[in-house]
């Protein structure tokens, strides 16, 4: 698709890129296919073929957009990985996923922290950086330009079934698994960046996510470019509303995604001090919106956001797609690619009103977003993925008007007195006190009833946690909840733990 493109209009904008010094690139979809060609028989001349594991610790370099494509061409398997890696965690994921090569910026501390496990794990015959040139790493910049910009295709292609590239999960309820994805994943992303994304070909897309992980599938490549929309990319150090809210207005970001997370910074800013208007669309996933971020950021910017619901193991699932009026705290309706039930414990699908586990039917056979399995892991491949369903792991519930909402994981859900209460509903309402920052729901022990409701939750700055204030937040929650969901036990910290993908580690609270 992209060399085709890049045949029929070749100056047709693919990427605006910002890197962390605030310099500016453009790249047209023929740059992309000539940088990434070239870049593909650079890599086979380094001995990377097809099959092989190519494992990219990018950042948001522009480097990995024509870098990963290559690899497509090539038909060797790219895993992202994210640079807050630390020794102990590239050994891990090494072993795993049997990588044979690297490909890292050196712009941070990726080469650092990875070089130890390289050496111990003994199978890395390919070393690259990006961004700068590393002692015994090739250099990509300086090297791969020396190299033919077509790279024809032959029959020995990847395509179909062939495996593409391969994503670890964040790891929110234990070790990452790594999700095995075929040639079909790109087109399980068309849907979602039409008709949830909403982009364009002559807009500006942009989502706020690390390369590292599967969002940056979701939000920065496959549908978008289907889709043939520019992206804009900065390569920011650390998220900051003051420095990225001037940028829509300046380089006219027309779409917009972002995790939750980010969206909860953003309203405990004045919004008013930001030129918004260049906003068309706007839409968050990661985990699920609060309610309250959703009425502050429409009364600020006239828009709702659009919420989308997925896992590293697929595309979008449920969303809140083009012709949809939103239901202020619902995930939506499911994706037409996707046959979704809500089963219940017994297996039997969940009735209007009841929580069930999101499930996708597979019967008929899996569609287009769906991973085939986790790779050489057959054990728990066949725990989420039997009976023809791919079993999420996380509960919704449907009401009459067939639109989703989230309960939580299946493993979060706080089992108080008889009662199943699921952690969401909770934040959201702690979430609507203008003094908290952020806010994660677990289950505490009880030798009476089982467990309790136990809120972790960060303030703004400027206000201190005291025993008057907890008591404030449970008097508010037992008004706006029944009197069983109250968290029995407040704590004020610093920060919460969370994933390289900015979910809230609710089992480490």
């Amino acid at each position: 698709m992209i060399d085709a493109i890049a045949e029929r209009e070749p100056d047709r904008r693919a990427m605006l890129h910002i890197d962390r010094h605030k310099r500016e690139r453009t790249f047209s979809f023929q740059d992309m296919s000539k940088i990434s060609s070239r870049a593909a028989n650079y890599f086979r001349s380094l001995g990377i073929k097809k099959g092989d594991k190519v494992m990219l610790v990018l950042r948001r370099n522009w480097q990995f957009w024509p870098i990963l494509l290559a690899l497509e061409k090539l038909g060797a398997v790219a895993i992202p990985a994210v640079d807050q890696l630390l020794e102990k965690d590239y050994l891990y994921r090494f072993e795993v996923a049997h990588v044979s090569a690297i490909i890292c910026s050196a712009d941070g501390d990726s080469t650092v922290q990875s070089l130890p496990a390289i050496e111990k794990y003994g199978k890395i015959a390919v070393k690259i950086t990006t961004d700068g040139a590393v002692e015994g790493w090739h250099d990509f910049d300086s090297e791969y330009e020396m190299f033919r910009s077509s790279f024809p295709r032959t029959d020995e292609a990847i395509c179909g079934d062939d495996p593409m590239m391969m994503i670890f999960t964040s790891g929110s309820t234990g070790y990452p698994k790594l999700a095995v994805h075929n040639c079909r994943y790109p087109l399980g992303h068309f849907v979602h960046a039409r008709y949830w994304h909403c982009v364009v070909p002559d807009g500006l897309h942009l989502t706020i996510s690390d390369t590292g992980w599967a969002k940056a599938m979701w939000g920065k490549m496959f549908g978008q470019w289907l889709c043939e929309a520019g992206l804009f990319v900065y390569d920011f150090d650390r998220f900051s509303a003051d420095d990225i809210m001037p940028m829509f207005k300046k380089y006219n970001i027309t779409t917009f995604c972002a995790p939750p997370t980010m969206y909860r910074f953003f309203i405990k800013q004045d919004l008013g001090k930001y030129d918004l208007s260049s906003i068309r669309h706007a839409s968050t996933a990661g985990e699920a919106l609060n309610p309250e971020v959703f009425d502050r950021f429409r009364e600020a910017t006239g828009l709702s956001i659009m919420e989308g619901f997925g896992q590293t193991e697929t595309s979008c699932i449920i969303g809140n797609f083009v012709g949809m009026r939103p239901k202020i705290g619902s995930m939506g309706k499911p994706n037409p690619m996707y046959d979704v039930e809500l089963l219940t414990d017994e297996g039997k699908p969940a009735a209007v009103g009841e929580a069930g586990e999101i499930c996708v039917f597979t019967g008929a056979g899996a569609p287009a977003g769906l991973f085939t399995g986790y790779y050489e892991n057959p054990e728990d491949t066949e725990s989420c993925w039997h009976d023809g369903y791919y079993h999420t792991g996380d509960l919704a519930w449907r009401d009459e008007d067939g639109y989703f909402w989230y309960v939580g994981r299946a493993d979060d859900l706080i089992k108080s007195s008889g009662y199943r209460i699921g952690p969401f509903e909770i934040e959201s309402v702690i979430m609507e006190l203008p003094y908290v920052l952020e806010c994660g729901v677990s289950a505490a022990p009880d030798e009476v009833r089982g467990q309790v409701v136990k809120a972790s939750i960060v303030l703004v700055r400027g206000t201190e946690g005291s025993e008057e204030l907890k008591k404030e937040i449970q008097d508010y929650v037992k008004q706006r909840t029944a009197p069983y969901k109250y968290p029995r036990i407040v704590v004020f910290r610093d920060e919460l733990p969370k994933t390289t993908s900015g979910k809230i580690r609710r089992n480490q609270l």
